[in-house]
């Protein structure tokens, strides 16, 4: 009771605090007098090269670049001699070899929020013109910098059903986008994921409710954007109801307009209501809104013109998804890519495979004629506005010695903890064994149940679980298993577990964009089904917690008690065991249909149980 009275204080003061914090740039800015006179001022001084270069936003690795280094040459030509509008800030990458007997290495590591802020600076005084730097803060910037704030996966805060949360967590990201240099973040998601073989949305969305996903999202924009920074709403028109990841391939959505009208569009059009700032644009066609063949929606003018700018009545930045995605590269080469975005009425080319090989096909393209230049005019005048409404017309450089203030503070991650603890879904209970009904001395078996054991660099699975498991049942035997493990080594655990008095697993399966995978093997799946029998013998308690794609559930429907917290890593696994001890109260509802399990909206309440039965750390 002591630890839940606390953490309410602690949530009442991030409540109070921050709004506080938010660099408040609200949607005045816009319409400044001295603003609209330096985007007019601007504008009217440009060359065609520097309005081509508007255009075009590369990126960079927010890791730790000298400026004495061919990395910062590059970047510092692409300012200068092709004048980009801004650069996309990505975490880094260890590059390895296509021979590595070791498929296990990891590739992706996250950046450094100083390095990030840094190099931004740097590029930004560079720069004729301010830089609109964005970046993909999907849950945070902590989702690229590492020490910056995450939150969990958006599909959480669909099961939380808070907007006042989803607002607050736009604001934070909104403050420590500021601190680090971004002004653009390309969130919030608001695909309806209404499609459970969807490999690339998925625990992205808010959920498969349109009107919900709509509602979410706005208070997010308006929290994003009463912090200073532009909201991103995609991806237009909607890629919830895929079963290819644009990533490695083109998807079709074979639908009528009035359908995507009825429940894609839906919330596109409450967040814009709301103020969103920018609209990303999908790679996938759509070939009852556009039958040209091989059009991608980002290079369809129907849907990106006719339908998002005209019909919906939108001003703001629209943006391409990453033009270096198989959605397109396997179409196009990137100067004919580019040009097809510009012509299908996009503002902004994002992160294109060749910047160079872009800028020359988008001049060529207006000077002979394929691109009018009042469309490039209003384009240019558009992204000059957004950048005189975020304030880079009067201030373009950050203070690092005030980031660390700034940036992962504890006030900004109570937030992200909140969010988690209300996500929790207590899906199924059988045996009323949730909190685990298990005394200290328990023997506990815990089983680490992962897809496949590949790319874990961020944070390996369980490594926050396990020991939290010990702490209050100090008798914990872990195991990890995987798509690796042997039948032999299954049999052990199926013949071994009659052995304990209580089974956890913790089950991992991502959606990882270009992984093609989302499910668990099947020898695993089974496994799991079998310790179901194996614990009913002795009503012992057996919970199964779902950490990342939560339709893994529909194979489970066996497990007495299956909790789901629609994330990964060390946030959700402490929420996760938290939940199961006890020590807070659950209270998360089904933001989808789990077909032929639960409906949208199911869920168990659980109280925190009372601290002299709680089996907790001692």
């Amino acid at each position: 009771m002591f630890r839940m009275w606390c953490d309410r204080l602690l949530w009442l003061a991030v409540a109070a605090a921050v709004p506080a914090l938010a660099l408040a740039v609200g949607p005045q800015a816009a319409g400044d007098r001295s603003a609209d006179q330096w985007v007019e001022a601007t504008l009217a001084a440009m060359t065609l090269d520097e309005k081509v270069g508007q255009l075009l936003a590369p990126g960079f690795s927010g890791v730790y670049t000298s400026t004495d280094s061919e990395t910062f040459d590059a970047l510092a030509e692409l300012v200068r001699e092709h004048h980009v509008g801004g650069f996309v800030v990505f975490g880094g990458a260890e590059p390895t070899p296509d021979v590595l007997l070791n498929p296990s290495w990891p590739t992706v590591t996250l950046g450094q929020p100083l390095a990030t802020a840094s190099l931004a600076n740097r590029l930004q005084a560079l720069s004729k013109v301010p830089l609109l730097n964005s970046a993909d803060f999907e849950t945070g910037p902590g989702f690229r910098l590492r020490g910056a704030t995450t939150f969990p996966r958006a599909m959480a805060f669909g099961a939380a059903g808070d907007e006042h949360l989803a607002y607050e967590a736009g604001r934070v990201t909104a403050s420590e986008s500021r601190a680090l240099g971004v002004q653009l973040d390309f969130a919030p998601v608001v695909d309806v994921n209404n499609n459970p073989r969807n490999p690339v949305i998925n625990t992205r969305s808010f959920g498969e409710d349109p009107a919900m996903v709509g509602k979410l999202a706005s208070a997010m924009v308006r929290g994003m954007q009463e912090g200073g920074v532009l909201a991103t709403l995609k991806h237009f028109p909607g890629h919830g109801d895929t079963a290819i990841d644009s990533h490695v391939g083109l998807p079709v959505i074979d639908k009528p307009r009035d359908a995507i009208e009825r429940l894609e569009l839906v919330p596109f059009r409450l967040a814009i209501e709301a103020g969103a700032g920018a609209v990303m644009t999908a790679h996938m066609a759509l070939p009852q809104i556009d039958a040209a063949p091989n059009t991608p929606a980002t290079l369809s003018r129907p849907v990106v013109t006719a339908l998002l700018r005209d019909r919906m009545a939108f001003d703001g930045l629209i943006v391409t998804d990453s033009m270096g995605m198989a959605g397109v590269t396997k179409l196009y080469d990137p100067g004919e890519a580019a040009v097809r975005a510009v012509q299908a009425g996009n503002d902004i080319v994002l992160h294109s495979p060749d910047v160079p090989a872009a800028f020359r096909a988008i001049k060529a393209a207006i000077e002979g004629g394929e691109i009018v230049s009042s469309q490039i005019d209003a384009s240019v005048r558009r992204i000059l506005r957004a950048k005189a409404r975020v304030g880079l017309h009067n201030e373009r450089l950050v203070d690092l010695a005030k980031l660390p203030d700034a940036v992962g503070t504890r006030v900004h991650q109570a937030v992200a903890e909140e969010v988690s603890r209300q996500s929790i879904t207590l899906l199924k209970d059988d045996r009323q064994h949730v909190p685990l009904t298990a005394p200290r001395e328990a023997a506990v078996l815990y089983l680490s149940v992962l897809d496949y054991p590949s790319n874990w660099g961020i944070a390996a699975p369980s490594r926050t679980l396990v020991p939290q498991l010990e702490e209050r049942w100090p008798n914990v035997t872990a195991i990890e298993l995987s798509d690796r493990t042997s039948k032999s080594e299954l049999d052990l655990v199926r013949s071994m577990a009659s052995r304990y008095d209580a089974i956890v697993a913790g089950v991992f399966v991502r959606t990882a964009s270009a992984s093609g995978r989302m499910d668990l093997a099947e020898p695993l799946v089974s496994l799991l089904r079998d310790l179901a029998q194996v614990t009913a013998q002795r009503d012992a308690p057996y919970v199964c917690v779902l950490f990342g794609n939560p339709y893994v559930a529909v194979h489970l429907e066996d497990v007495p008690a299956l909790m789901l917290t629609y994330d990964l890593y060390d946030l959700a696994e402490t929420s996760a065991i938290r939940a199961l001890a006890g020590d807070a109260p659950i209270g998360g509802r089904l933001p989808i249909e789990l077909p032929g399990l639960a409906p949208r909206g199911s869920g168990l309440t659980r109280s925190a149980r009372s601290p002299t039965l709680s089996p907790g750390p001692r």
